[in-house]
This record gives structure tokens, sequence and C-alpha cells, in this order.
């Protein structure tokens, strides 16, 4: 596939991370005044009715923008096959996700996931048998501000991604191509994967002490026993990089746990807002389940992860509990 070749991009889950990079390219494109490649939104609810009836509000520390997607909806199907699907919604939503897109793609499709995890090549590779995936993180803070609108709060909107191990023939340069023409930050790396980790390392490990503990990033920096056991985490999680063939940094922990001191001093992931606000769904598979299916796989000893994610499991079995009795 040449970059001539795409005419249509998808953005699957226009929240925070997809609200950000879909408006980029539609300004981009209104900036150059071409019209294509068409830019389709996914979304759902009355953010979708709101990006349908007045578009998108796209606030930045730098500028503010009202984009117009080609089309909004929240029904895939109807869509005239996409030859690039950025994927932006959680982790829990994916399994969903992908069995939505899988009706609508074909072997040329270029799916581009952008959302947590390190085995998320490998959950969508199970689910497509067609198409070419690119392992791919985004540094972005993003957030639905309300409906219709998402505000940038942090990060510099880079997405780095790689080839798809599978698919060695591809021509890489037609994303490439495409990322540059619609002036969106991005990195290429042949293999994608150590930075892919490297991210993970991060939010798993701050993830799962603030979100036990419920604490910020400021508070677990200036706490020496909390700030351990965010060094425990990573080295756990190195651990299990080594055994998955990822080579890593030989300074990857220090740097990771001082990248703490990069924010500010309220900054809480979305996990811990997750578990914060109590809804129906959370992170957790993503970071303490992976953790531990991982551990076990490996024979690897990951104490420090699996006492975290044991309190926040506790704490929500025990929400649970009380919801039911005061019914």
């Amino acid at each position: 596939m040449n970059q001539t070749e795409i005419k249509r991009i998808c953005i699957y889950g226009t929240g925070g991370v997809g609200g950000y990079f879909g408006a980029q390219m539609i300004y981009a494109l209104e900036k150059q005044k071409i019209k294509t490649p068409e830019i389709f939104f996914i979304a759902r609810g009355q953010h979708l009715q709101m990006i349908q009836e007045d578009g998108l509000l796209l606030r930045t520390p730098q500028i503010d923008m009202v984009v117009h997607p080609s089309m909004a909806s929240n029904d895939f199907e109807s869509l005239e096959t996409p030859d690039v699907v950025l994927i932006c919604v959680k982790g829990y939503d994916l399994d969903d996700a992908l069995e939505k897109i899988s009706e609508n793609i074909n072997k040329k499709t270029i799916i581009i996931p952008l959302l947590n995890g390190v085995d998320i090549y490998r959950r969508i590779r199970e689910k497509l048998d067609c198409g070419v995936i690119l392992p791919s993180c985004v540094y972005v803070g993003t957030h639905i501000e309300k409906p219709g609108v998402v505000t940038q709060s942090g990060g510099d909107g880079k997405i780095i991604f790689g080839r798809d191990p599978e698919k060695a023939d591809f021509d890489i340069n037609s994303v490439i191509n495409l990322f540059n023409r619609l002036n969106i930050n991005f990195e290429y790396q042949e293999d994608s994967f150590p930075a892919i980790w490297e991210k993970y390392i991060f939010i798993a490990a701050f993830g799962l002490v603030g979100a036990a503990y419920n604490k910020t990033l400021g508070e677990i920096m200036e706490s020496t026993t909390l700030k351990n056991s965010v060094k425990q985490i990573m080295g756990e999680i190195v651990a299990l990089a080594e055994n998955e063939g990822v080579k890593l940094p030989e300074n990857i922990i220090e740097d990771s746990l001082e990248k703490g001191n990069n924010f500010p001093y309220d900054t809480t992931t979305s996990y811990h807002k997750d578990i914060e606000f109590k809804g129906d769904k959370n992170e957790g598979d993503l970071f303490g389940g992976t953790i531990l299916r991982l551990a076990e796989k490996y024979g690897v000893k990951t104490p420090f992860s699996q006492e975290m994610y044991s309190i926040i499991q506790d704490r929500l079995n025990n929400q649970i509990v009380l919801n039911k009795k005061k019914k």
C-alpha cells in the first residue's frame, strides 16, 4: 500500500486520546485545504451527539480548534472500509472493539493501537487474522472536559510505532509519509516493543501503588516507603520484559522512577482515577492482571505487584458488598 491509497482514516474511540489525534489530523487537512484522507470518528453517547451537532473542540496549551469529521457515528460497520484504524479505547473495551472492527477491515487495513499495555499487539492479532498491526504507544495527557470538548493537560502528543512482526514486507513509509503530511508528532522505531514496555514500567508501577494507597505522584515521590514499592514493581516488570525477549536500557528503573518528579504534585494515573470514581470498569487487569499472568507463565516472583493488586481488588470487592447491602 502506498500513501496515495490511504483515503479513509477511522478514529475508533474518540475520547481524550482519539479526539486529540483526530482533531490534529482534520486541522492539518483544513489548513492545507485538502479533503483526503477522510477522517471518521467512532464515539458514543452525548459526546457523539455534541460532535455531530457542533463538531469537536480540542483545547491545547497552544491553540483551541473546532473540527468536523467526515462522519461521526457509533456504528463502525456502516463506514466505508477504512485504510487506517487508530484504536483509542481503554484496555477493558478492546475485545468489544475488535469484534466490531473485524467486520469491516481487509488484509491491507493498517491498525494502530494507541492504548496502554504490553500485550496489546498479541491480543489484537489473536482476534484479527488480517490487516497490518503496528505496535504502538502514545505520550499525551488528555481527557473529555465535557461532551464535545477534549482538553490536553500534558504530554507532547507523540506516537511511537514500529513494524508488524508478522508483516515484514509492509511499506512502513506509507504511514510515515501520512503522519508527516497530517502534522502528527511521531517517532518510528523498527522494534517499538522496548518503548511500549518502557511506558508500561512507569504507568503500571505508579498506577498500582497510587491506586492501592490513594496517593498522587507527588505524594508517592516524597514517601520513602511508597517510592520503594514503585521501584520494586518496576524491577518485577523488567524481569518479565527480559523473559519476553525485550531488551531495555540498564538504567531503565532509575530513569522511570525519576519521571515521577516531572509531573504536577497532584497528578494521578488513569487507573487510580478509575478506582477513585468507582466506575464499573477499571484498568486493573491491564496492569495487575497482566503482570501476574506473565509471572506465572515465566515463573517470576512478583510479590510487590501482587500485594498492591490484592489491596485494590479487596477494596473493590468490599465496595461491591457495601453497595449490595445499601440496596
